[in-house]
């Protein structure tokens, strides 16, 4: 970055008490109501405060959503009834008396996510943080349960019990804790047994149909993950796509037991391609970095010149760490998409009309897309006429990782991480349940995606793809207006809306459209048209045919005998693990129980005594 752009960032800058009853081995089902002691409420161990961060969030999924909403309300200690409660919309109200509390949320139709749509984030019934009850699901206690198990698996319900009591105020039973604890246990090691007792043999025959492959397993004592990738993906990319990859999270229907993290390029039609899958527990920093490790090992089979490389991701769950970690000398660009609705959630806090919010949007956005300085700080400057603190924020958000001005890398005018729509309906929810299901299915989908497209290519004409050939086209038409001098025979000045510089030599002009697009611009156009030159020579070889042709140029083979294989069985509870006393077990005698059964002599018919200790004379 050069001192101009540096100068721009730098100057914005308790012990439970009560007897365990081990008797109890059954869980009612009814759900867990919770009603802490007043010492606790005053000063309650939370972590969940901001979970629920106002309009415009986004969930996986509505499961997503309900559990995080649940999380919440403990931690604001409050509760809530459901209004609407459907797989497409949800709707919710504080229980609270005239409680002016609202929250709705809703499926985007564009983004597939579970979004907040409406948020009256205020109490008037002095539920929040106050006397009010709240109310936990099963859900949350099996999610719980398997956060503490993954820490120290040999917990025994009665901790669990005093730890959750603890930690988050809520007082619950033996019972309930101990069937969680089942339930949790069950869910874990189903998860365990299919990753690493089916999937070996799945990655033995992909390895035998598709050499070059990539499966890798890894299994600690807290996290279990799988990395997935085709050589026919990792081939395409290397020698047919863009150096550009997003990074996303795909979500997934039917379970939130593992979270699906892809890597995906655009191929020279903007296709979404998908390069690489992994499969983990959990979101974060170090699955990330593990995932884009296991990535960098498949491309170097390849040549891969990483240094040229650009990610594309929304910078979150430790993204915005990982990406430099492993690919030192690559570019990190952040979704503009996820900037902006942040952006839009604190306009929403200001005394600002719809109108005048709408406008500074539309500032943010051409600040985003702004190719020089001068652009992006007249961009700036409008929105700061307005509000000092909003252009603070802008600056703030590091617009060296989303601002065409200022980011040093070539992201060909992608500003959107979100390709998860690409992968709706990859999965079939019922395969959701197996991994090794799920990955196959993401192994025939690629294999018919190629195929078409292979077939649909067939009757493309010209140098172009169709949809680079359609922006070409827009250029050509702005070129007729303006007037070329000629200063050499390789540099250009052309007159329009401003004077700019034109060079063939090194494929650059001073507006940076060029270089940035990878498509020649409107004022290197009207060079061509002077000079007598092809527009198609001196456009980037990422979007010409031939190059689509190598990125669809692999194949995906089948994998013989799935069929044949039950991928769902084996899917048991853990045996008991056996006691390690050698002592028997004693019974416990309880000295208050009273005796209802009394035994008479058989020989007098009288009682206290028995036959072999009979005195009577008969």
């Amino acid at each position: 970055m050069n001192q101009e752009k540096l100068a721009l960032v730098d100057t914005t800058q308790r012990e439970l008490i009560g007897p365990f009853d081990d008797s109890i081995n059954a869980y009612d089902g009814s759900e867990i109501i919770i009603d802490p002691p007043q010492e606790l409420t005053s000063n309650p161990t939370m972590f969940w405060d901001d979970i629920i961060k106002g309009v415009g969030q986004e969930f996986d999924n509505v499961k997503d959503f309900r559990a995080q909403l649940c999380k919440y309300s403990i931690a604001k200690g409050f509760a809530y009834r459901f209004i609407k409660n459907e797989t497409t919309r949800v709707t919710v109200k504080c229980v609270g008396d005239g409680c002016t509390w609202r929250l709705h949320a809703s499926e985007s139709s564009r983004s597939k996510k579970f979004v907040i749509k409406k948020m009256t984030d205020v109490h008037t019934c002095g539920g929040e943080g106050g006397e009010g009850q709240r109310r936990a699901t099963r859900q949350w206690l099996t999610t719980i349960i398997k956060e503490k198990l993954r820490v120290n698996a040999s917990l025994k319900p009665k901790d669990l019990v005093k730890e959750i009591y603890e930690e988050y105020g809520v007082l619950l039973t033996y019972s309930q804790v101990w069937r969680g604890r089942e339930v949790a246990q069950k869910e874990m090691f189903h998860v365990m047994r299919e990753t690493f007792g089916h999937l070996p043999w799945y990655r033995d025959r992909l390895f035998q149909t598709n050499p070059g492959s990539s499966l890798e397993l890894s299994q600690t004592v807290d996290t279990r993950r799988v990395f997935i990738a085709f050589h026919a993906s990792l081939h395409g990319f290397a020698n047919g796509c863009r150096p550009l990859l997003f990074l996303d999270k795909v979500p997934l229907k039917a379970t939130n037991e593992y979270k699906l993290l892809v890597a995906a390029a655009v191929d020279a039609d903007d296709g979404v391609f998908p390069v690489a899958f992994n499969v983990v527990e959990d979101e974060s920093y170090d699955s990330w970095v593990w995932f884009l490790m296991q990535l960098r090992i498949a491309l170097q089979y390849h040549s891969y010149p990483f240094n040229a490389m650009t990610f594309l991701s929304n910078g979150q769950k430790g993204l915005d760490a990982a990406v430099p970690h492993v690919f030192e000398d690559s570019h990190h660009a952040f979704c503009l998409h996820h900037i902006m609705e942040e952006f839009r959630g604190e306009l929403r806090k200001g005394p600002w009309s719809q109108q005048i919010r709408d406008a500074m949007v539309e500032d943010f956005t051409r600040a985003a897309e702004a190719c020089s300085i001068d652009e992006f700080n007249a961009s700036i400057e409008s929105i700061r006429n307005i509000s000092t603190e909003a252009a603070d924020w802008i600056i703030a958000s590091k617009p060296e990782h989303w601002s065409d001005a200022v980011f040093t890398g070539c992201r060909y005018d992608h500003f959107s991480s979100n390709i998860v729509d690409a992968f709706n309906n990859w999965i079939p929810t019922k395969k959701e349940g197996s991994m090794v299901l799920m990955i196959d299915s993401l192994r025939i989908k690629i294999a018919e995606i190629m195929e078409a497209r292979r077939e649909a290519c067939k009757s493309w004409e010209g140098p172009l793809t169709p949809s680079m050939d359609f922006k070409a086209q827009g250029e050509m038409s702005k070129a007729s207006k303006l007037t070329v001098l000629c200063s050499s025979e390789t540099v250009f000045e052309v007159r329009g809306s401003g004077i700019f510089v034109v060079n063939l030599a090194n494929w650059e002009c001073t507006c940076r459209r060029w270089q940035l697009s990878g498509l020649p611009c409107m004022h290197a156009v009207a060079v061509f048209n002077r000079i007598g030159r092809s527009f198609y020579d001196y456009c980037s070889k990422f979007f010409k045919i031939e190059s689509y042709h190598m990125t669809y140029s692999g194949t995906i083979l089948p994998i013989p005998d799935m069929d044949t294989f039950d991928f769902s069985a084996g899917a048991t509870i853990p045996p008991p693990k056996p006691r390690t006393s050698d002592k028997p077990r004693r019974k416990r005698f309880n000295p208050n129980k009273v005796t209802t059964l009394i035994r008479l002599c058989s020989r007098c018919k009288q009682a206290g005594h028995n036959k072999a200790t009979c005195e009577a004379l008969l």
